[in-house]
């Protein structure tokens, strides 16, 4: 009896195993998802590329730069500090982006002024401004300010993620969008 229970036993062990195995092996997204490094409104987040705060966020009806350029809508305005850690090759926010909820969007490039693209330095901040145009009913709950030195997603590289409320947020009628410029730490 004990030699007919024994090929059951071994078999039932391996069938467990395999499904212990295929539970805890993570899917494909998971694999090439990017590493997210948090932090909070004022909060300095550090990543591989990419050091960043958001030090200011303002909702707006019109936003303006000094070049003449203005555009009406719901705007939310993010002031962000921001440096790169070790070399200044390549070293930009290329995608800034805000996530509401299962909804995306993404800084808006018509204000010659954003700080998309500005250069940044080692040791030395930069402090511009990200414009991003939302749908009249977005205005408040929370939401994810997402920003990387990569073009359209950070896959397997950090992600910078600053989380901010939006409930209570200063209106503004008019914000201007100021030219990106250096500050001393």
């Amino acid at each position: 009896m004990r030699n007919r229970a024994l090929p059951w036993i071994i078999g039932a062990a391996l069938v467990i195993g395999g499904g212990a195995l295929v539970a805890s092996t993570p899917d494909d997204d998971a694999v090439v998802a990017p590493i997210e490094k948090r932090g909070a409104i004022d909060e300095t987040v550090s990543s591989r590329a990419l050091v960043a705060a958001a030090v200011d966020v303002r909702f707006a009806r019109t936003v303006e730069t000094d070049d003449g350029w203005s555009a009406e809508g719901n705007w939310l305005v993010v002031s962000v500090r921001a440096s790169a850690p070790q070399t200044e090759i390549d070293a930009s926010i290329r995608l800034a982006s805000l996530a509401i909820g299962d909804r995306v969007f993404h800084a808006s490039e018509r204000p010659s002024a954003s700080l998309v693209g500005a250069p940044l330095r080692v040791g030395i901040d930069t402090v511009g401004m990200l414009a991003f145009e939302l749908p009249a009913d977005v205005d408040s709950g929370w939401a994810e300010l997402r920003l990387t030195p990569d073009y359209y997603t950070a896959e397997l590289d950090d992600l910078v993620v600053i989380t901010l409320r939006l409930d209570g947020i200063q209106r503004a009628d008019a914000v201007e969008i100021l030219p990106s410029e250096l500050v001393a730490p």
